[in-house]
């Protein structure tokens, strides 16, 4: 039976097709011109193909066949064909392979085979019962006297006046989102105290190139260009112990938090593990192939990871001295490593103008960022909020964990940055290579403090830069690592106000860009 329509279909539409192709040859008298019988035949199967070949194939629809076909006949599946309604609802029979498909556990009736489509007064008695909206009261009350305005070219066929709303609405709400919104601006920073400088200490023989507090705060330590490994009294700055050993200028030093263990690294690809108790190297770890410039210990495992210029960073296993990755991605040296208990557990910045967060068990990048125009030689993690900050010539710039998401640029510090680190107050420092000092709020990104300090008397004004900073374990004292051999320590003024110091702040407009 689905053979017969189709072919009946076929059949019409060719009829139609040769009605049209016959007026096109009836004379000025309108007296038809005789064809031949095989002409037609001809012009018939050329049109066939060319104009009916691609929907031959296509469902049949009930008004294509309804003349040929005899009243309530049944298809091969069974379903009814029913006639036509004049003047009611238009039923589209569901024609294919299968019938309609009915929904779980509800069986096919005469009612699911047949999909009916409202009749234009059920639509329009539906939409008048609906609640009118105040878009369509306004739309009516707004609407030309002379009737409903109708866009050459668009369908003749009425449309509800549910959905002529609902379409108003969808407009309205699209235009109010595309409306110029107010650029935002920056909220009045933190009130926070000028840092003053008020102790230079002396011992080094060359650039002192790293630092850091042991977490007693009692001393602390440092590395230089002099290939020694210096440790200071904190409260007094006199110098309790020197360590020699390296072969090459020391580039990073950190001491651990679980054990009385100390670690330094330097130029001479050197990784060593210091006893503290015996005040010599218990440990070497070896793999890099060149400078190591910076390295962390991991916060909570007993975990080491070190950053080179061989563009790669790795990972040890603190007490085996195993090589547990090989971090493997950066185009070119790695300048500074960081670790944290969260993940992503690593952050590595490199003088390939990108920063990388690390999957610390599969050894692999989770994230790259790439927003930086020059080299990243600093990284610093707050210790209290889920962010961090990347230091550049470009911009010093705010992200958010865990997938490095754009926050701010600080922009001010034009100068190559060798060192960030933050507080708990949210005082953000960087120090740069040509001896300035910038002090920021973290959230805002004010900058409240510039700091140029004097080199040491013997020293060249081109010796000037700081290579290294630090927060003591109070956070009361900023600790920084020169290149004129000098270790300076600065405090807070405990004679600065807010009235003495105002912030010089008004609400400008922020430009969060991201390049």
């Amino acid at each position: 039976m689905v053979e017969e329509v189709q072919k009946h279909s076929v059949h019409t539409l060719v009829f139609r097709s040769l009605k049209r192709t016959h007026d096109m040859f009836v004379a000025d008298n309108g007296k038809p011109v005789p064809l031949d019988e095989e002409s037609h035949k001809r012009k018939m199967a050329i049109k066939l193909r060319n104009e009916y070949g691609p929907v031959l194939h296509m469902p049949t629809s009930k008004e294509n066949f309804k003349e040929k076909c005899p009243q309530n006949a049944s298809d091969s599946y069974g379903h009814k064909q029913y006639p036509a309604n004049q003047g009611q609802e238009v039923e589209y029979l569901v024609t294919g392979t299968h019938p309609y498909p009915p929904g779980p556990g509800v069986a096919l009736t005469a009612d699911t085979k047949i999909q009916r489509m409202p009749s234009e007064s059920a639509a329009q008695s539906l939409a008048v019962a609906l609640p009118s909206s105040q878009t369509r009261v306004d739309a009516n009350r707004n609407a030309p006297a002379g009737g409903e305005y109708r866009h050459p070219g668009a369908s003749d066929r009425s449309q509800p006046a549910g959905m002529t709303a609902a379409v108003m609405e969808a407009g309205n709400a699209k235009n109010s989102a595309l409306m110029a919104k107010k650029a935002p601006t920056m909220p009045k920073p933190q009130w926070h105290p000028p840092w003053k400088l008020y102790r230079v200490i002396s011992g080094h023989l060359g650039w002192v190139r790293c630092i850091a507090v042991e977490p007693g705060n009692q001393w602390f330590v440092t590395g230089s260009a002099d290939r020694t490994i210096k440790i200071w009294d904190l409260a007094s700055g006199k110098l309790k112990l020197s360590l020699t050993g390296h072969i090459s200028t020391v580039r990073g030093v950190i001491v651990s938090t679980r054990s009385p263990y100390l670690f330094s690294c330097g130029e001479d690809k050197q990784v060593k593990c210091w006893d503290l108790e015996y005040n010599k190297v218990i440990r070497h770890y070896h793999g890099h192939l060149s400078a190591v410039y910076g390295l962390d210990l991991h916060p909570t495992i007993d975990v080491l990871v070190t950053c080179s210029r061989d563009s790669t960073a790795r990972i040890w296993d603190v007490r085996t001295k195993a090589s547990v990755h090989t971090l493997s991605g950066h185009t070119n040296a790695v300048a500074t490593v960081r670790c944290q208990a969260a993940e992503p557990q690593i952050i590595t910045g490199s003088h390939d103008t990108t920063i990388r967060l690390w999957d610390l068990v599969a050894g692999k990048t989770r994230v790259t960022l790439t927003n930086h125009k020059k080299s990243v030689r600093a990284v610093v993690l707050h210790p209290r909020h889920y962010t961090f900050a990347s230091g550049s010539p470009d911009n010093i710039k705010q992200w958010k964990f865990p997938d490095g998401s754009f926050i701010q640029n600080l922009s001010g510090h034009n100068a190559i940055i060798n060192t960030l680190t933050v507080n708990s107050d949210g005082v953000l420092v960087s120090g740069a290579d040509n001896g300035t000092m910038h002090l920021w709020d973290w959230r805002t990104g004010y900058n409240f403090q510039r700091v140029h300090a004097a080199v040491q008397p013997g020293s060249l004004d081109s010796e000037s830069g700081i290579f290294a900073c630090a927060f003591d374990q109070s956070e009361s004292r900023l600790l920084t690592a020169e290149a004129d051999k000098t270790i300076k320590v600065y405090k807070e003024d405990d004679t600065a106000t807010e009235e003495t110091h105002p912030v010089s702040w008004k609400p400008e407009i922020i430009k969060r860009k991201r390049f």
